[in-house]
């Protein structure tokens, strides 16, 4: 019986072997891979679900490449891991969600997006947030004081410093700066060169003038 599984054969002149034994053996084969392979489907599928969210974040290019910082926001450290080339200005609306400072030109021409950062007034538009690790900021939010509205917002409200109101939270930090600052001469002339930067596309310069005239006497 094994001779006749094991007895040749021919076809087109050419000598062949028949034996189920061969045949078997590939099944076996076969059944070799396929069982290999949903063995390490399911390794790696196990060690995917028990695997902490910090082995992931390792393994994530752009986790892996972020830096912490902490900011000093509004009076609030705020701690945070953010990517080296995120400016200022994302990472306060998009991280912190402080959405009143606005995205005008983004290339620091209009002023939309100035706020304070250690006193003094940035473009958050141009300056990377990495760069201010422990410095203190105040964005529009941080302007009012103790939930009540500033000498310059009040002023901007009661003379009408603003139409659409796009560029109005920009404005007022540039402004809050001017009045205060003992580097620039408390006259129009100096305080409208000092607002240059900062671009009014419905035309309220006169009515921003007239809101700083009105602050500098409470500040």
């Amino acid at each position: 019986m094994a001779q006749d599984k094991l007895k040749p054969y021919q076809k087109n002149g050419e000598v062949f072997k028949s034996s189920t034994a061969s045949r078997s053996r590939r099944n076996f084969l076969k059944g070799v891979g396929i069982s290999g392979v949903a063995v390490a489907a399911s390794s790696c599928a196990a060690r995917s679900a028990s695997a902490p969210e910090s082995a992931i974040e390792e393994n994530d290019p752009e986790a892996l490449s972020k830096v912490a910082i902490t900011l000093k926001v509004n009076g609030e450290a705020r701690k945070m891991k953010v990517q080296p080339n995120a400016v200022l200005l994302d990472v306060l609306r998009d991280d912190l969600k402080l959405t009143g400072t606005k995205k005008g030109c983004d290339h620091g021409q209009c002023g939309a997006c100035n706020l304070h950062v250690n006193g003094k007034v940035i473009n958050s538009c141009l300056s990377l947030a990495v760069m201010h690790d422990g410095d203190d900021i105040t964005t529009i939010e941080g302007l009012s004081e103790n939930g009540e509205m500033s000498a310059v917002q009040k002023a901007f409200h009661e003379n009408d410093a603003f139409q659409c109101g796009y560029c109005t939270a920009g404005q007022m930090m540039t402004a809050d700066y001017v009045i205060r600052s003992d580097d620039i001469p408390a006259s129009p002339e100096a305080w409208r060169e000092a607002m240059s930067g900062n671009i009014c596309r419905c035309g309220a310069y006169k009515n921003i003038l007239s809101a700083m005239q009105q602050a500098s006497k409470h500040v």
